[in-house]
């Protein structure tokens, strides 16, 4: 009830507020430095240059409150207090003006319009377009409008920011990242998530990057924009630009944070004294909290200083950033520091434009074990102690507490006894040449270079009960590398015409080299502890012929040829096309290449038809294909490879078989992408937006598929076979109220309709494969309930249906301590597998997103709520711990007491799935810039933040947050599983300050 009434609240403040009169919101004047009366009166119109009346601009009589706005013909009337000599007129879209009065009493004023969005630079793929040019659905974010607070992932810039773009990371984990998913699923078997594109360098990567070098994100949502990236396209791009140096200028600015999380919520179980009284206990006779014995008030610090500047032919950004982070679970965090260089200089009288971006980062992360949160929750509060040194088992466990149960292990021990470390090094450098050939025609070449080296270490004491003790002390050490380079030749032919009428065309060649390659090796049984995972020689596995080694080094290469045309017929009527011709080394030898084509057309409707209601109303058509690559290199050959050992003469001797076949017609998976938009703004630009709706189609999924044995060699293939289809609508508001002087309110909205994602097929009759019309996905796990399939994946249904025993909810245990559960086939029997039905969906219907902020004199106030709505989520610590009957050693649920009657062990049902609408008042910040900065500053800025700081949910885990993949597999076809390991989240408080010198 709550949500449904804060959700109507905001669409009653977005609908009622930009109707109001502003006189309404304006104050009665007040006194200034002693003025009382009113000795003058002054009226007029205020116009726009082409004499359009301006309707709600605003009149202020300098140095006072004392103001007015026009009427709906551009006039005004205003007193004006003594002494006062000049007017301030302003209005949203142009240019601010002062008018000395000089005892006039009719003073009429016209404004020079301003650069509005329809002209702000929008990044589009390999280049820029104004905004009223823009064709695709394209989605710019500059820096002032990105989520602030204690942000270490970009991808938390943009959260809740753009219409059908979802974001998220259930739980708080500071390593973990967030999934992104752009329109829905439009995949199975490639990336889920977009191409990061970062200055220019496809594939970048996001952890590589600091957030406050960004100066601007633009997501490109369709087909028709993203088609231009080909093979990568088919899930979107996200487009990453950096600050740079800007030429006339000097500065160096300093911005510095602290911030301490608290755990948001936990899994609600029994207290010891809970506990204790419920029936079949095991009353060890202490009182422990086993999530307060693992976590920890997270603190965490930030610090970027940069420097910035240019002349007319140079201009240079340096900037350096060192970011501590403690997660709110123990041993859990990270250190990094990250550097950027970013230079550009010109030559040639101009004509030549060199580029170069440096940037590198160095992470040492603590990663911890998530396992700890699942055993914490069932660990046994009445455990007399956690570790000492002086009971009789310490030198068994190293003085911790533990019982011998399935499954039951200590979670304060799991964390301190075992180590789980990482360290990254990432290098991003690149260099571009612009060079113009005439003033209309520039050539250019571009080089990128993409280095990673990760470093993962893992140790398990011999003494720990969890791991390690059964191979009497355990090391594991993995080490992954990666690097790509990036070669591009482009030509840019730019040509304006007569009036406002121009034309640009792209040609290009690009070629893009990638090499993977690692080792990883485990052993065990240790004389000592003291080495870690730092001396896997000291490990007598090795010795004995148990340890294991095994390395790994693939390549692949891309290579396209793509152009692009956009044209601009004065100002009324916009098209663009392209087309992507790329090869991929990945593919099969009959098809290793694929066109992607684009085209799209707008039309300014104000401009074209004369409609003079709006201020600008534009309409969009789209329609694009994209491509998906497979993930992994020679997939598409036969391979042979080590598969076990036989004896032969004495001895064991490797042998090797076949691991894949070949298919010599694998291709690209395809997208084809149909986009209708339109864009408006009115009230002179106060309110404008964008409606869209969008239909996918993909076909020839990239899948692993079953096949027979023989005539094929291996039991699995790697094929294109199956169709999804997808749509959707999306709708973007903004509202800009002036108040007065530097006074203003800016309202944002975002919302999309998720349609559901529909399986259509993934069976392929011509080539007798025949994926059986569905498949049982997801196993809910141990103990107990291996086996038990949560996810049913059918033909011709939604992605993401929630699969479950139904219980009669009139009474959920029948009288001899059973589940009640429902003959949903109507055969007179109930059976725990035929009398499963559909009980939820994990893909969310509704995404919604609301931003207001508030600009008064040096004060300024930003308020963000975020919304999902539709989802459902199985909540799994319910359908394991939910369950009165295990109670003994195990502690559970404080939920168990409604079904306390219940004896029968735990099985799924859909009594344990439950709807995870949510709201949450995402981020509240406060900032005060400081007036006449002290010292040689220029700028002095406070502020306070608070991140997460309210949600309205009816759901009973540990977060509502949508679970887009299974996390047991990274499975995109089983999301909505809320897994026991789940990283608790998060309530975040910041202070912080920005400095400018």
């Amino acid at each position: 009830m709550r949500l449904k009434l804060l959700l109507t609240t905001w669409v009653v403040l977005f609908l009622v507020l930009p109707g109001m009169s502003l006189s309404t919101l304006w104050a009665e004047t007040l006194p200034v430095d002693g003025i009382t009366e009113s000795v003058a009166q002054v009226s007029g119109t205020v116009t726009a240059k082409d004499g359009t009346p301006l309707a709600g601009a605003t009149v202020l009589a300098k140095g006072t409150v004392q103001g007015t706005f026009t009427d709906g013909e551009g006039k005004y009337s205003l007193d004006v207090p003594e002494g006062v000599s000049t007017l301030i007129v302003s209005y949203i879209g142009y240019q601010a003006q002062e008018v000395d009065i000089n005892g006039r009493s009719v003073i009429n004023v016209s404004l020079e319009s301003e650069i509005s969005f329809l002209d702000e630079v929008v990044v589009t793929g390999y280049g820029t377009l104004k905004g009223k040019e823009v064709t695709g659905s394209i989605t710019s974010v500059k820096a002032k409008d990105f989520n602030v607070g204690n942000i270490n992932d970009p991808a938390q810039l943009l959260q809740g920011k753009v219409a059908g773009l979802t974001i998220s990371r259930p739980g708080a984990n500071p390593n973990g990242n967030f999934s992104i998913r752009l329109r829905g699923l439009s995949t199975i078997g490639a990336s889920t998530e977009p191409l990061i594109v970062i200055d220019g360098v496809l594939g970048g990567n996001l952890n590589s990057i600091e957030p406050q070098d960004i100066a601007s994100i633009d997501v490109l949502k369709d087909g028709s924009a993203a088609a231009i990236y080909g093979t990568r396209g088919a899930s979107g791009v996200i487009l990453i630009t950096t600050k740079k140096g800007i030429a006339g200028t000097s500065s160096v600015n300093y911005s510095g944070q602290f911030t301490l999380e608290t755990v948001d919520r936990v899994v609600d179980v029994l207290n010891a004294a809970e506990y204790k009284a419920f029936p079949g206990s095991n009353d060890l006779g202490g009182n422990v909290d086993w999530f307060d014995e693992i976590m920890q008030t997270g603190m965490s610090n930030t610090h970027n200083l940069s420097l910035s500047g240019g002349t007319a032919s140079t201009s240079y950004r340096i900037s350096g950033n060192y970011r501590n982070v403690q997660g709110i679970a123990r041993k859990t965090g990270f250190e990094r520091i990250n550097g950027r260089v970013n230079l550009s200089q010109k030559a040639l009288n101009d004509r030549l434009k060199v580029t170069i971006n440096l940037a590198t980062t160095t992470e040492d992360a603590d990663l911890g074990f998530d396992q700890a949160f699942r055993y914490a929750t069932i660990y046994n509060p009445t455990a007399p102690f956690i570790r000492d040194e002086n009971n009789a088992d310490f030198e068994r466990w190293d003085g911790y507490f533990q019982q011998v149960l399935f499954d039951f292990y200590n979670p304060v021990a799991m964390i301190e006894q075992n180590t789980n470390e990482r360290q990254t090094k990432t290098l991003i450098a690149n260099v571009r040449g612009d060079y113009n050939l005439t003033d209309d025609l520039q050539f250019s070449l571009f080089y990128s270079q993409q280095r990673a080296n990760t470093v993962q270490g893992q140790y398990f004491d011999k003494q720990s009960f969890w791991t390690g003790q059964n191979r009497n002390g355990l090391a594991r050490r993995q080490n992954d590398e990666s690097e790509d380079q990036l070669f591009r030749a482009e030509l840019n032919y730019n040509k304006s015409f007569a009036g406002n009428t121009s034309l640009k065309v792209l040609a290009a060649y690009e070629y893009q080299d990638f090499i993977f390659q690692g080792f990883r090796a485990e052993g065990g049984n240790f004389l000592t502890d003291a080495f870690g995972f730092n001396n896997l020689s000291a490990a007598q596995d090795f010795a004995n012929g148990l340890g294991n080694v095994t390395s790994y080094k693939n390549r692949n290469t891309l290579i396209a040829f793509f152009g692009r045309v956009n044209l601009n017929i004065d100002d009324k009527i916009f098209a663009t096309a392209s087309a992507r011709r790329e090869g991929s080394s990945r593919f099969g030898a009959e098809n290793k290449w694929g066109l992607f084509p684009a085209v799209s057309v707008g039309a300014d409707l104000v401009r074209l038809a004369g409609i003079s209601a709006f201020d600008n109303l534009k309409l969009r058509a789209g329609y694009g294909v994209t491509g998906s690559n497979i993930g992994d290199s020679y997939r598409a050959l036969q391979r042979f490879g080590p598969t076990g050992n036989f004896f032969f003469n004495g001895g064991f001797v490797p042998s090797y078989g076949p691991v894949s076949n070949a298919n010599p017609d694998l291709r690209w998976q395809t997208k084809t992408d149909l986009n209708i938009g339109v864009d408006f703004a009115l009230l002179g630009y106060k309110l404008s937006g964008s409606l869209e709706y969008y239909t996918t189609t993909t076909k020839d999924l990239i899948l692993n598929f079953d096949v027979p044995v023989p005539p094929n060699l291996f039991q699995t293939t790697w094929l294109n076979i199956g169709q999804l289809d997808n749509s959707g609508i999306e709708l973007a508001l903004n509202y800009a109220m002036e108040l007065g002087g530097d006074n203003a309110l800016n309202f944002g909205f975002n919302a999309n309709r998720f349609f559901p994602t529909i399986l259509v097929s993934l069976s392929d009759e011509a080539r007798g494969l025949d994926f059986g019309g569905q498949q049982e996905r997801a196993n809910l796990g141990s103990p107990g309930q291996n086996g038990t399939r949560t996810i049913l994946v059918e033909e011709g249904q939604p992605i993401g249906q929630i699969w479950t025993l139904v219980l009669d909810q009139n009474q959920l245990v029948k009288d001899d301590g059973t589940w009640n559960v429902l003959d949903t086939d109507g055969d007179g029997t109930v059976d725990k597998i035929k009398d499963r039905d559909i009980v939820g969906n994990g893909l969310p219907k509704y995404q919604l997103g609301f931003n207001t902020s508030l600009t008064a004199g040096n004060w300024d106030v930003n308020v963000f709520f975020r919304s999902v709505l539709g989802h459902d989520l199985l909540n799994t610590f319910r359908a394991f711990y939910e369950a009165p009957s295990t109670i003994n050693a195990y502690n559970i649920l404080a939920s168990s007491t409604e079904v306390a009657t219940l004896t029968d062990q735990p099985q799924l049902a859909d009594y344990h799935v439950e709807s995870a609408d949510f709201l949450k008042l995402d981020n509240l910040t406060i900032g005060y810039s400081v007036p006449s900065a002290p010292g040689g500053f220029k700028s002095i800025r406070l502020f306070a933040n608070a991140q997460n700081l309210l949600t309205l949910t009816n759901y009973k885990g540990v977060s509502p947050e949508p679970r887009l993949v299974d996390s047991n597999g990274n499975d995109p076809l089983s999301p909505g599983l809320d897994r026991r390991n789940t990283y608790f989240s998060a309530r975040g408080f910041n202070i912080g300050v920005n400095l400018g010198f």
